[in-house]
Order: C-alpha cells, then sequence, then structure tokens
C-alpha cells in the first residue's frame, strides 16, 4: 500500500486498519475498490489519468491482468514459444465496458494494440476519453460503438481488419434477478469478511448493488453466460480467417458442456480451456480456431 500511495496519494483517504495493525482497503465500499483500481493502473501500467462514470463497473485488476497474459502464453505457442509483442500484434475486446482495463494492460505490458467494442454509448465514450487523456494509449486504443444488440462481431470488425485474438468477459447471469441477487450475496461476503479481520472497525453500510458496481448490459443479458457464449461461437465462423484465436471467459464451470457442443456444432479445429487461479477463486476461458 505504501508503495502505491507514493503514486497516488489519494489512496490513504480510503485505508481502514486491520486487526495486526496493517492496512488495507475496505472492499466493501465502492469508492475505496476505485481509488484503489485507479492506484493500481498508475503504478503498475503507467495511467495517469483513469476514471469511470458512476455505477459503472469497476473490475478487479489482477484477475483482468491473468486473463492477459494467459492470452499472451497462448500466442506464444505459435510464435516458437515467444511471446510476441508490439503494436502489429492487435487484439479485440468485445465488451471493453466504461474501464478499458483490459486493453490498458495488454498495452501497456506486450505494447500490443486494441479495438474495444461496446453497445453501451456511455462506456464508449468513457473508454474513447481514458484513450484520448493518456499519451501511452492513444496510437494503442481505437474504440467502436455496437449499435445492433444480436451482433458481436458484425460491424466492429472490417474488411481490412485482422486480430491475433478476440476476448471478451460475457455477462454472466441470466436476468436482473440473479445479478442483484449475486451482488448482495457477494457484498455482504466481502463486508463479513472485513469485519472478522477488523473486529474494531466500524460496520459498513450494505447497499443493493456490488461493490465493483456494473450496468446490466455488463452483468445479464436473456439466456446468461452458456447462451452469450454459444452465439459468439456460431457468429464467430464468418470472421475464422480474420481472427487467429477467439476467446472468452467462462466464470461457470458447469457451462462447460454446453460450450463445447457448440463448439463441435461451429466445426472448429482447435479449441483449449485455459484455467486460470487469483487466490481461492478459480476460473477459466475457452479458446477457440478454425
Amino acid at each position: 500500500m505504501d508503495e502505491l500511495m507514493t503514486t497516488f496519494p489519494k489512496l490513504e483517504n480510503y485505508l481502514v486498519e486491520k486487526a495486526d495493525s496493517d492496512r488495507t482497503i475496505n472492499f466493501s465500499d465502492p469508492k475505496a475498490v476505485k481509488a484503489l483500481n485507479t492506484a493500481l493502473l498508475a503504478h503498475y501500467y503507467n495511467i495517469a489519468l483513469w476514471d469511470i462514470p458512476a455505477g459503472y463497473l469497476c473490475p478487479a485488476i489482477p484477475g483482468r491482468a491473468d486473463y492477459i497474459h494467459y492470452i499472451a502464453d497462448l500466442l506464444a505457442l505459435s510464435n516458437k514459444h515467444v511471446i510476441p509483442t508490439g503494436d502489429t500484434i492487435v487484439g479485440l475486446d468485445i465488451g471493453v465496458g466504461a474501464n478499458a482495463v483490459y486493453p490498458i494492460i495488454g498495452s501497456q505490458c506486450y505494447g500490443w494494440r486494441f479495438v474495444g467494442s461496446d453497445i453501451d454509448p456511455i462506456s464508449v465514450r468513457s473508454a474513447t476519453l481514458i484513450a484520448e487523456t493518456n499519451h501511452n494509449l492513444q496510437t494503442l486504443l481505437t474504440v467502436r460503438q455496437q449499435t445492433q444488440a444480436e451482433d458481436i462481431f458484425e460491424g466492429i470488425i472490417k474488411p481490412q481488419d485482422h486480430f491475433a485474438f478476440s476476448m471478451c468477459n460475457p455477462p454472466f447471469h441470466r436476468s436482473a434477478a440473479e445479478a442483484i441477487s449475486g451482488s448482495q450475496r457477494k457484498t455482504k461476503n466481502l463486508a463479513r469478511h472485513s469485519k472478522k479481520r477488523n473486529p474494531n472497525s466500524a460496520k459498513p453500510q450494505l447497499k443493493q448493488g456490488l461493490n465493483f458496481a456494473g450496468q446490466h448490459r455488463e452483468l445479464w443479458c436473456e439466456g446468461g453466460e452458456l447462451a452469450f457464449i454459444c452465439k459468439m461461437i456460431k457468429q464467430s465462423q464468418k470472421y475464422a480467417q480474420q481472427v487467429s484465436w477467439f476467446t472468452s471467459l467462462v466464470s461457470k464451470k458447469d457451462n462447460l458442456q454446453g460450450i463445447y457442443q457448440q463448439l463441435e456444432r461451429a466445426g472448429v479445429t482447435e479449441f483449449k480451456t485455459v484455467s486460470m487461479a487469483q487466490g481461492q477463486k478459480i476460473s477459466r476461458f475457452v479458446a477457440w480456431r478454425f
């Protein structure tokens, strides 16, 4: 925390003392999470200006970094086991969000160039502003508006485009009610954990929304994660010659079987399931190509 505060002094306003006298932030406080992200992006990725609109998804940076680094390993398999770097490597971030975190990490770690797409106009404006106001992103991130709700690649991938990979963190809830329920459960768990670590701290005030927030398109869609990824696989066939690897996060292990069945129906030539671990949290992404 001390290192982060040298880069972003305002983080000190959100620190709380743990039982062992060490300091952390209250992860059930959305403002504290946002301040931590701002500090992390400034300290490790040289992002001087980063902000998101109120109520939009504020992602956990380490987990997002994992996805990028595992994609780098995937690309290395076709490059003599050397991770390719530089702006000739172009990635497509489907659902870039207001935060633009994946392009930030990928561009600053590997020099990759990104196209970010989103259907939400506020997210598009926010991600574009992040790119325009940070000199080290200006040539490495372009944001495109998806205007058709049923399309994932159509209207985003131009005839002249070629992407080394696409990536996506799909909405995984099936309804607004399911998303709210999951948010409440996670917020309560975070508050309980914070109280256990520091029994002398004030009890956090719980809100209906998730501490990491998120708009409806970021959190849920009809049919949930499985339906979204299966649609993505089906639509990816049209762009088989323009994207070397298609990838998507899969939050629910139980969805893998349905995804595998859709990959088989789509006639992919190769697919992989890549497991990732962040502390006690186990996640994964599926990658496929034609």
